[in-house]
């Protein structure tokens, strides 16, 4: 007998894991459910998360994400795939974008059912990058504009407005240039092959032929051509006939050639004396006295010298109010207000626990039984029954928490964005008026990149012929939502900046936390806290398309690694559905978004508990024998 559930959510994942196995036509196929990205490895799929409350967004988009991964699991052959991909970066983005849409508009002609829940899933993706405020089409990639357009072409069908709009604003030049080949994808799209073939020449056609590579269908007729150049070559023995020439005129006047080497040799310490009188000065410089050399310029991470950055000319540090002006500030703000209503009696509840454990180790950090000090009234009693016991003073001690400045990090990437962001939006605007009751300091910072899959940087490093390993390779975009000496009434309207469209885009964390660790460097107070509060491992898909897979997660570790060595600040981390244990030392990880309030509150708190045994019970930290 199966065992009923408490989450209501289960019956409806599980049905949905069942039908995307039919559709996917694997049997073996898992299908689990997390907040980590979307996608398939082998014979696992992942699924967003659906909650229990179940909303219709959530189902929409996990029932059209199921549908489109089924989809391509169905129709699409890894190996044709690999077969005819380009080499270069931007053709293979279209090259993939429109395979995606050839498997997506299959299944809308063989299973029309599909085809409004991919539309969910693709609105939710367009969406979340913002596409429906956009006007300039620079904005939006042109594969993300080609995979919309072939699917619009190949099923008729309208697409989501966001997607729409980016559509729209390529279409001219899509059609301009490939126009004619883009007549024929409905016929195309049975044949894996002949469709690659087909994208490869669109590719060609939008001018991107430099970047196909050799031609997969054709080493045979390179084999004939390089039979062709053998026999030309045996047909044409002028340059062996030369040579032989040469050999035989050397032979005949043995004298001729020595007196021409002779004045060559001349010839030779001529320019040598000339090249030494140009050098001047330079030539008569004394041995150990070395020209100046410019000194080299200083590495990009105090972490790890070898972390390059190919061009940061665009990276900004702002401030959340030069983003947004008042009135959009103040609207943003009051959306998330209106958002989170349900959840901040929660998070006020908890806040006041925390303030109150504070305010306790305030009125309690005193010294007693001491020889001088002020009276302690509370012991006059046993003087009075006993005269000859001496006076007892008591001495104020200096709590933790008094000279502490805490900072928290906000991960401000697009895979924050709804009620992740929503929920660390709000609980760092309660914890720093918390804290602020308590004269302790907070600064919110949030960090992300200025654009998606790289900007200002790639470009560059598109013009300079895409040297090998340059680097990071996006702009980024550090936020200060508030400063340590600010105070929250002041800054209060800034955290409304999270909901604004368009902002949260990929995440460099390494980076991130060396500029906040930076910062808190600078700051008089004799402790400071660093939490950071991120749903996933650093992303930036130029940066890594072109780089070792690890580059940044590796950088993250660099900059965690020193800042616990200098340990100059406390470092802890929070993870909403993504173990960041495996990063740093002191850290936890929630499943649910819901828990981020608790989380956060009780990880402060247990820093500031005077107890060490109860803070290593909280933060996770073994007790030292």
């Amino acid at each position: 007998m199966t065992k009923p559930t408490d989450n209501p959510a289960d019956p409806f994942k599980k049905a949905l894991a069942e039908a995307t196995k039919v559709m996917a036509d694997d049997p073996e196929l898992t299908v689990s459910y997390t907040v980590d990205p979307s996608g398939t490895s082998g014979e696992n799929m992942r699924l967003p998360q659906v909650s229990r409350q179940m909303t219709r967004d959530e189902v929409l988009l996990a029932r059209g994400t199921a549908d489109a991964l089924a989809l391509k699991h169905k129709y699409h052959d890894a190996g044709t795939h690999a077969r005819y991909v380009p080499e270069g970066d931007l053709a293979r983005d279209i090259y993939e974008a429109m395979e995606t849409a050839r498997c997506e508009a299959m299944g809308a002609r063989d299973m029309p059912g599909t085809a409004g829940n991919i539309d969910a899933k693709i609105a939710n993706d367009a969406q979340r990058a913002g596409f429906e405020q956009i006007t300039d089409r620079a904005e939006a990639s042109l594969a993300t504009a080609a995979g919309y357009l072939v699917r619009h072409l190949a099923t008729g069908r309208d697409l989501p407005a966001g997607a729409q709009n980016v559509m729209e604003l390529w279409q001219d030049h899509i059609e301009a240039q490939a126009g004619e080949a883009l007549e024929d994808v409905p016929d195309r799209l049975s044949d894996q092959s002949d469709f690659a073939r087909f994208a490869r020449r669109v590719i060609s056609d939008l001018g991107y032929a430099d970047q196909l590579g050799d031609d997969p269908d054709a080493p045979e007729e390179q084999s004939d051509d390089s039979e062709d150049s053998a026999e030309q070559e045996e047909d044409q023995p002028d340059s062996t006939g030369q040579d032989n020439a040469d050999d035989e005129q050397a032979d005949a006047s043995p004298e001729q050639s020595q007196e021409e080497t002779q004045d060559a040799a001349e010839a030779q310490v001529s320019m040598d004396e000339m090249a030494d009188q140009e050098l001047g000065d330079e030539a008569e410089m004394p041995e150990g006295e070395a020209p100046l050399e410019p000194p080299p310029p200083a590495p990009t991470s105090d972490a790890d010298p070898n972390y390059l950055v190919y061009d940061d000319s665009n990276d900004e540090e702002i401030l959340a109010e030069e983003l947004a002006d008042p009135a959009e500030l103040e609207r943003l703000r009051a959306y998330l207000d209106q958002q989170l209503e349900p959840l901040k009696g929660a998070v006020s509840r908890l806040a006041n626990k925390l303030q109150r454990r504070l305010q306790a180790q305030q009125n309690r950090s005193w010294s007693f039984d001491q020889e001088e000090g002020i009276l302690d009234a509370g012991r006059l009693a046993r003087v009075v029954a006993n005269p000859t016991t001496p006076l007892s003073f008591k001495v104020e001690k200096d709590t933790e928490f008094r000279d502490t400045v805490v900072t928290l990090l906000l991960d401000n990437s697009g895979s924050m964005r709804g009620r992740p962001i929503s929920i660390a939006a709000i609980c760092a605007d309660v914890l720093a008026r918390t804290l602020e009751r308590c004269n302790v300091k907070v600064e919110i910072l949030g960090f992300t990149t200025r654009a998606w899959k790289g900007g200002l940087a790639r470009e560059k490093w598109l013009a300079d012929g895409r040297p090998q390993q340059p680097g990071r390779l996006n702009d980024l975009r550090h936020i200060v939502y508030k400063s340590a000496d600010s105070p929250w009434r002041r800054t209060r309207p800034n955290l409304g900046l999270m909901m604004k469209e368009g902002l949260l885009k990929e995440n460099i964390d390494g980076e991130a936390l060396e500029w906040a660790h930076r910062r808190m460097g600078r700051r008089p107070e004799a402790r400071k806290i660093l939490m950071v509060i991120s749903d996933g491992a650093p992303v930036d898909d130029s940066t890594l398309s072109v780089n070792p897979a690890n580059y940044l997660e590796k950088h993250l570790r660099d900059v965690i690694a020193m800042v616990e060595k200098k340990r100059m600040v406390e470092l802890l981390a929070i993870g909403i559905g993504h173990d960041v244990t495996r990063y740093y030392e002191r850290a936890v990880t929630i499943t649910d978004v819901e828990q981020l309030a608790g989380a956060m509150t009780e990880q402060l708190a247990a820093l500031f508990d005077s107890d060490p045994r109860a803070r290593a019970r909280v933060m996770g930290i073994r007790r030292a024998s």
